[in-house]
């Protein structure tokens, strides 16, 4: 028996993930390696390794393809080029393979494909002994080090000894859920449409469990506050006593680091796909977001339903991936996504003549008009009606009953107590305080069209931007840009918590190129929201709405409005505000 691998430098990390991922929908390992030297190698001595694997369906001669193509680069690749990354991952995927296979394990699933940076690849495979599956990646990570060397075989066989004396250890601790689960995903709305199904759920009588950026949450109390976003969070809801229904607010991040938290779920969820967090975790693009998003459609239970946006193309194409069934929603009727659900047996969700409707094959069920449903804001908030559509899908999908789904949308209200900081409307002495998360380029259009929305005529729309720094240069500015564009006066609020690795000073530069670039050069700082928010209220007038968005100070920003004698908007007031805005009577 050889001895064990020595310390390899290539190792970049070695991730188990405990559930369904972006490579499988059940727990895997991932292995991020270095493969800066085999990608600076010249082809033939690529070729030759590739040989020495006995890699499948490959020659090995360079300038040759596998079936003796015509001569150019051959399937290697050229030292440094994006082939010969590719090429390498394929061949990563062939030794753990072969590793497995000289440990005594079965025939493995194996995926390969190129790295979060330049120089790196991934390699992942299901596991089902985490010890055991943890060792593999390490004897595997030696052997790719190693490829320059002679001897493969030898060594593969060497470390299929060594791992077959390893202690297998645990198997995955994965909830096999016994109760509904509604599982929510995508960029923006996700926190909205959680709480807003779990105020259907409770509407029904049920006992619900929820989690979400904000905590977790059991029959209306807040068990534990945080961001339980992710796996845990999932895990927390479905270890609490005699909850009826899971409602699991699904992020990227906890996708990517730990995998979600249950092994399916009943309903799948996906608002929608925008830039956010790119840059992020080897997630450089909105088709790479939108593959770690469908995970929770591929898990869902084939009796289950898919929500999907049929206005949001990468969202509307995640429903091939799904055993489940189609429930769409829209806020374009006529929309064809709508359409062919329907004729695939699925339902839509969408707006008809004012109301929001299910569509269920020829039937129109109108479940309440607009202006009825308070999160919509009198239906001038276009992202929180898709929201409410959404949450009625989810709702009757998991088989709420229709008049609990109705219900809960008349009676869910966007306030500091049902959904803190997601669109809060407030009266102030004539004027209108918007107080909303806005973190991201599709969240602050959303907000920027609900403040024109509320203002009167020849009032103005006024801005406290801000958001957190972990986003590229090019997201800050855009933000910037955006709010400069759609208000009248725009000021910059700093969150010393939520910097992420910059300094105020970089954040607000970055902000204020892009208020530049919008046509608003004249753009002052506050030290944090609060300052921010009193500045805006003080300089301005009645009929004017002020906006801030708010992250650090989710309690002090209501308080404050209240001791300035600040009232919450409801139902009744939202739509005077809206027929107000419009230079309309009430009544009329």
């Amino acid at each position: 028996m050889s001895p064990p691998p020595s310390k390899n430098q290539n190792l970049v990390e070695l991730r188990v993930l405990d559930g369904p991922n972006l490579y499988f929908p059940r727990p895997a390992i991932k292995l991020t390696l270095d493969v800066s030297e085999l990608l600076a190698l010249p082809e033939a001595e690529v070729a030759a390794i590739a040989a020495r694997a006995a890699l499948p369906g490959f020659a090995g001669e360079p300038g040759r393809g596998p079936e003796g193509a015509p001569a150019g680069p051959g399937p290697a690749g050229r030292p440094g080029s994006e082939q010969r990354r590719r090429f390498v991952a394929r061949l990563g995927a062939h030794l753990v393979r072969q590793t497995a296979a000289a440990a005594g394990v079965g025939r493995l699933a194996v995926r390969g494909r190129p790295g979060p940076a330049p120089a790196q690849v991934v390699l992942a495979w299901p596991w089902r002994r985490r010890t055991a599956a943890e060792a593999l990646g390490e004897e595997v990570a030696v052997l790719v080090q190693g490829l320059p060397g002679p001897d493969l075989a030898e060594r593969v066989r060497a470390a299929g000894g060594r791992l077959r004396e390893v202690e297998p250890g645990p198997g995955p601790s994965l909830p096999d859920p016994a109760i509904p689960v509604v599982a929510v995903t995508g960029t923006n709305g996700k926190t909205t449409v959680t709480r807003l199904v779990a105020h259907m759920g409770r509407q029904a009588g049920l006992r619900v469990g929820w989690s979400t950026t904000d905590g977790i949450y059991v029959d209306g109390e807040l068990v534990d506050a945080g961001d339980w976003s992710g796996p845990g969070g999932a895990r927390r809801v479905l270890s609490e006593p005699g909850v009826d229904l899971a409602v699991l607010e699904t992020a990227r991040g906890g996708i990517l680091r730990r995998g979600v938290g249950v092994a399916h779920n009943d309903v799948a969820v996906v608002t929608n796909i925008s830039p956010d967090h790119l840059g992020l975790g080897g997630i450089e693009t909105l088709d790479q977001l939108a593959e770690v998003k469908a995970t929770v459609v591929k898990i869902t239970r084939p009796t289950g339903w898919v929500v999907l946006n049929a206005d949001d193309p990468r969202t509307l194409s995640m429903g091939r991936l799904a055993k489940a069934r189609p429930f769409l929603f829209g806020l374009d009727p006529d929309a064809p996504g709508l359409r062919e659900a329907l004729g695939e047996g699925g339902r839509a969700a969408t707006v008809l003549d004012g109301d929001l409707v299910v569509l269920v094959g020829r039937q129109v069920d109108r479940l309440l008009p607009v202006v009825d449903a308070p999160v919509t804001l009198a239906g001038i908030s276009s992202a929180n009606l898709a929201n409410a559509l959404a949450a009625a899908a989810a709702g009757l999908g998991v088989g709420l009953p229709r008049a609990a789904v109705v219900e809960g949308l008349r009676t869910f209200v966007p306030d500091p107590a049902q959904n803190p900081t997601r669109m809060n409307v407030w009266t102030l002495d004539g004027r209108t305080v918007v107080v909303d998360v806005a973190h991201n380029e599709e969240s602050m259009r959303a907000l920027l069209e609900v403040c024109r929305g509320l203002r009167r005529p020849g009032a103005a729309v006024r801005i406290g931007i801000g958001t957190a720094g972990d986003r590229p240069d090019s997201a800050l500015r855009l933000l910037g840009e955006l709010a400069a564009r759609g208000a009248d006066r725009v000021v910059v609020v700093e969150k010393e918590r939520y910097l992420r690795g910059r300094d105020r000073a970089g954040m607000t530069r970055l902000l204020q190129e892009g208020t530049r670039a919008g046509g608003q050069a004249d753009v002052p700082a506050f030290p944090d929201e609060l300052a921010g928010i009193e500045a805006l209220v003080e300089e301005s007038k009645p009929g004017d709405v002020c906006a801030l968005c708010c992250h650090t100070h989710r309690d002090e920003v209501p308080a404050w409005l209240r001791h300035r004698g600040a009232h919450l908007a409801g139902a009744e007031d939202l739509r005077a505000l809206v027929l107000a805005a419009r230079g309309a009577e009430p009544g009329t």
